[in-house]
């Protein structure tokens, strides 16, 4: 056996991996499951009529207007009140006035996303860890407060204060309490604290609370009883951790617990307050749990250690957190990110939680210089080895037997017989004596070299072929696109994808131009000028020519660019506005055909194809159809055309890569069907301007050509008996229930799979996963790329809420419901995903949480941004359209989505706010980003905002003349330009310091981001607000706070 590396594929193999400094990684997702009750609430459009002012209970003030900080809060609302009690996590709080530390987008998942082995030993090879380690118990009340107090690492205890006039009160009366839990029967509950755990409490927050105003050091969290500050999380740490909760045995005896009711705590009558107090009631934005404190503490927790993936269920750091990865037997959450990392034993409990069980998989994903790529094993004509019942490959869970002369499959359990030229003797620990230097065995990640057998017509296949497809169109020659194709494919194409050592690329080119007619192009290398070969039957679309079609680009290089000069001139009098689309596709097919090869087409495209072919299209946006029953045609393709179109393209390898630069409606819903189910991708440039957007044009065009793809792919996912994949999401076709079929796979693509129970599965054995992806590389050889993933199981509900990944859930979430929006009315997939949410929490509350008042909101620690993100997935533009937004916006973003790996869909949905006026000028350092809210931004400050999508540069109308100087090149507020799609290269500290900050954004984003500069109070800053997705939206959507209380409402109606 030989174990070829690419020549890129750094140290030999068994070597250390060097380490990695950061990255973006995939993602994992779930879907909802079927007979969920309804909810009997309308779409959540801010608080509901009677929901704002009950009969006040006691110390209760009537909330009016919006939240300010110290203002008083219902400790004890049984009634539904519209400020909840939150039970919030333990976390350090930003100190008082300013806004929370961090750095960076905005990651869900809980506080201390931690594996659950992180205080504990770690074992090499893929032990199931037969008592899986707990992270931190999890379940304190978080009393929100006023001013938050700073403390230490990861617990605070805040404290939603009456007024002034009884802190003092209120501290007498709380002294000495301790926060315990008293519930002797309920599972392990994992609160948005700590949770604390049956048998006697772990102790909590001793002695008076801290004041209310002004911040002072807080009380720590104990653990066995001991004071102290709690360590931060160890990943992989060695040894026992010297400070792990001790669950076996109770804890040294604590104080006599007391029980911290928030109904015993006395608080003001309404008639003691001054005046001015009474009307004020509003929860403290920064008492809520934070996104930015969420990411910032999982960055300084986990991102120092390299996650070693050695341990099965281990839950990975955040998408947010930069942090290296060493593959030691599961794939690296790079690859594949699960919603959860331990799966409920049956489907009852999956059905009573209603948590999702999904795997986001980015099978191709780039990893960062500093990791190994997966290395590419060679078994010769036999092929890989694999399981004789369920075709598994050899992974590192087989188990070998009889000496290692069989193996038991891991998925199945049925038990092969080794190949002669396989077999190895075993070590006394069963394991084969070349374990290490196999990859398939010690690996999560891996790829085998495909024999003739897995491939098409069993002959090996032929390098894939480009084909450059550009509309001639009127409009597309007068805006000048036509010209900036032309000139930039000269240099493009010597930067065609090619494997690792190769001199030159091995795919082949060609050209087409077209209008109403196609013209293609023979640039023969034998030439002295390129031939123009015209079809306008377009009806029953034929290639005029075979040979020179499709050529090497150093062979044809003359003729190639004097076809390019000549284009452009060409076309520069056409008078034809119209154009053909579907014919386009099937040219470029049946070329693809005619070469019996895989390929991709690159196709340029201006206006709704209404010329008279096959494929022609109507006009038919309608407006009017948004909030009605079918508003889901809007998203719908309007003929069935392209979907057989499709089909055909996938059969033959051809995948469709579409820009479109449209002056108004296109139909994208059905423009985009072709490139969705070939695997390709779409690009919008909406109105486009030569001088504005041929940047960012040629960036995406340049990344797209360049970019790693795997043609005539098809991927399989197999599963340990018990769970199977049901459900997938991407941009792919399936013609069977198993296969998800790619004409072509990118690195920046995911496939998202749903996992259903079929069987009971056990704590002991754990769930598999392990995903197939055979495809084409681009130098035609064929390949299988394996990832591997093991994961716990659990018959504690508390042990599924301790390991979620809430950007994975988000992420699941979302795609779930885009795709719904194509078949049920917008308002009920809105009102189902609320309900789903509802339920998850109010599972969590009733089965998990220690008992506590009907008032409070207990959020899971690894779930507390459910509630902020799961509101930015209802008010995107897709569930909740502003006024602006068109329907092939709409489309767009949907199919856009659909794709999306974790990183993407957390930025996408919870956008990175950096104040720039903070930024260090001396260090590499991003500034700590801020919360999405307008009450965060200051006049006298410059901002950044970035979605994935766009970058905005808002401008207060206070900021330093010189900072404006600085930056943009101009002397006053006035003269700043909002034209300005790229920033003025001065030489200065700051211009130099924001510029590099742009760069470094667009370069971890998988488009090159549109720059939009917005002055505060101009016109624009409608669509900045757009994107400060923490306040109440033009479209109608709820702020943060209000939804919070919404769910909160909506929980207690499922707990009651």
């Amino acid at each position: 056996m030989s174990v070829n590396q690419q020549a890129h594929a750094g140290p030999p193999y068994g070597q250390p991996q060097p380490g990695y400094q950061g990255y973006q990684q995939p993602a994992y997702g779930g879907q909802s499951l079927p007979g969920a009750p309804q909810s009997q609430y309308g779409a959540y459009n801010g608080p509901m009529p009677g929901y704002q002012q009950p009969v006040p209970p006691q110390g209760y003030f009537p909330s009016l207007g919006f939240p300010s900080k110290g203002s008083p809060v219902s400790l004890n609302s049984d009634t539904s009140s519209l400020a909840p009690n939150f039970i919030g996590s333990l976390r350090a709080p930003p100190t008082s006035g300013a806004p929370p530390p961090a750095s960076g987008a905005s990651h869900p998942s809980g506080h201390v996303a931690y594996s659950q082995f992180e205080h504990g030993d770690v074992q090499n090879g893929i032990p199931a860890s037969a008592a899986p380690m707990q992270r931190p118990p999890a379940s304190q009340p978080f009393l929100p407060g006023s001013a938050p107090t700073p403390v230490s690492q990861m617990s605070t205890f805040q404290q939603y204060g009456p007024p002034q006039a009884s802190v003092q009160q209120l501290r007498n009366h709380m002294a000495g309490m301790t926060i315990g839990s008293t519930a002797a029967s309920a599972p392990p509950p994992a609160g948005l604290g700590y949770g604390l755990h049956p048998g006697p409490p772990m102790s909590g927050l001793h002695g008076p609370p801290p004041p209310t105003h002004p911040p002072q050091p807080g009380y720590q969290m104990q653990q066995n009883g001991s004071f102290g500050q709690m360590r931060g999380p160890q990943p992989n740490y060695g040894g026992a951790y010297p400070g792990a909760p001790n669950y076996g045995s109770p804890p040294g005896p604590p104080p006599p617990p007391k029980r911290l009711d928030p109904d015993s705590i006395p608080s003001p009558q309404l008639n003691e307050l001054p005046p001015q107090q009474k009307p004020r009631h509003r929860i403290d934005p920064d008492a809520i749990p934070s996104p930015i404190q969420v990411i910032e503490d999982d960055r300084n927790n986990r991102g120092s250690e390299p996650f070693v993936t050695g341990v099965r269920g281990q839950v990975p750091p955040l998408v947010t957190t930069n942090f290296m990865v060493k593959d030691q037997g599961n794939a690296s959450p790079r690859y594949i990110r699960c919603t959860s990392y331990n799966i409920p034993c049956t489907s009852d409990m999956a059905k009573q939680s209603q948590v999702p069980l999904a795997a986001v998989i980015k099978p191709l994903a780039t990893l960062p210089p500093e990791e190994t790529l997966p290395y590419l094993v060679d078994h010769g004509e036999s092929g890989p080895v694999r399981c004789n019942r369920c075709k598994a490959y050899m992974c590192p869970f087989m188990q070998f037997i009889e000496g290692g002369r069989r193996f038991q499959c891991c998925f199945c359990s049925c038990v092969t017989e080794v190949p002669p030229h396989y077999f190895q003797h075993l070590d006394h620990t069963g394991k084969r004596v070349d374990f290490y230097d196999r990859p398939e065995l010690s690996l999560g990640s891996y790829e085998f070299l495909a024999t003739v057998d897995y491939c098409k017509n069993n002959k090996f296949p032929s390098p894939p072929a480009f084909i450059f497809m550009i509309d001639v169109s009127y409009n597309a020659v007068k805006s000048g696109l036509v010209r900036l194709i032309c000139e930039e494919l000269k240099s493009l194409l010597d930067y065609l994808p090619r494997e690792g050592n190769m001199e030159e690329s091995a795919i082949r080119v060609g050209f087409v131009t077209y209008n109403k007619v196609l013209h293609f192009y023979n640039v023969k290398s034998s030439l002295a000028q390129p031939q123009m070969m015209v079809v306008s039957d377009v009806a029953d679309m034929f290639v005029p020519l075979l040979d020179g079609f499709l050529v090497n680009v150093n062979e044809s290089r003359t003729v190639i660019a004097s076809l390019l000069d000549q284009i452009p001139e060409m076309f520069a009098d056409t008078r034809e506005t119209e154009t053909v689309f579907a014919p386009v596709i099937q040219a470029g097919l049946e070329a693809l055909k005619a070469a019996e090869c895989a390929g991709k087409l690159f196709i340029f495209h201006t206006s709704l194809p209404i010329a008279e072919a096959p494929g022609k299209l109507k006009n038919r946006d309608d407006r009017k159809l948004i909030n009605t029953d079918k508003e889901k045609t809007l998203f719908q393709p309007q003929t069935s055309f392209y979907s057989n179109l499709a089909k055909d393209c996938v059969a033959q390898g051809c995948c469709v890569d579409l820009f479109l630069f449209p002056n108004q409606y296109l139909d994208v819903a059905t423009l985009g069907v072709v490139p969705y189910q070939t695997g390709g991708s779409i690009y919008k440039y909406a109105y486009f301007q030569l001088e504005t957007d041929q940047y960012r044009f040629l960036n995406d065009l340049r990344r797209d050509v360049q970019k790693e793809v795997g043609f005539d792919a098809v991927m399989r996912v197999r599963t340990s008996t018990g769970i199977r994949a049901t459900d997938f999401f991407g941009a792919f076709y399936m013609s069977n229930t198993t296969d998800v079929e790619m004409a072509g796979l990118d690195c920046d693509k995911t496939i998202t799979v749903e996992f259903k129970h079929d069987d009971k599965l056990s704590e002991d054995s754990g769930a598999l996963l392990q995903c197939a992806l055979l495809y084409t590389s681009c130098a035609g050889q064929r390949r299988l790329r394996i990832h591997n993933l093991s994961l716990n199981c659990c018959t504690q509900l508390a042990d599924l809420y301790r390991n979620c990944e809430t950007d994975t859930l988000i992420n699941y979430l979302a795609k779930y419901a885009y795709r719904g929006v194509l078949s049920s009315p917008v308002k009920t997939v809105r009102d189902a995903l609320i309900n789903q949410c509802a339920q998850i929490l109010a599972c969590y509350r009733k089965n998990c949480a220690s008992p506590s008042s009907a008032g409070q909101l207990i959020l899971p620690e690894c779930m507390k941004l459910l509630p902020v993100y799961l509101n930015c997935v209802l008010k995107s533009d897709v569930l909740q359209p502003g006024p602006e937004v068109t329907t092939d916006d709409r489309a767009y973003i949907r199919q856009l989505v659909t794709s999306m790996d974790v990183a993407e869909t957390n930025v996408f949905f919870y956008p990175r706010l950096l104040p720039l006026t903070k930024a260090d000028v001396d260090s590499d350092s991003l500034p700590a980003a801020i919360r999405n809210s307008e009450e965060r931004l200051s006049k006298g400050d410059i901002y950044l905002l970035e979605n994935g999508l766009n970058i905005f540069v808002w401008v207060g109308v206070n900021v330093q003349q010189g900072l404006i100087q600085n930056l943009f090149g101009v002397s006053s507020f006035s003269q700043i330009s909002n034209a300005l799609s790229t920033l003025p290269v001065l030489e200065n500290p700051f211009s130099k310091k924001v510029r590099s900050i742009v760069d470094m954004l667009q370069g971890q984003r998988s488009r090159y981001m549109k720059l939009i500069i917005v002055k505060q109070e101009d016109k624009l800053e409608m669509l900045f607000k757009h994107f400060l997705v923490e306040d109440k939206s033009l479209s109608g959507g709820a702020s943060y706070v209000d939804f919070l209380c919404h769910m909160h409402k909506e929980i207690r109606q499922l707990l009651s």
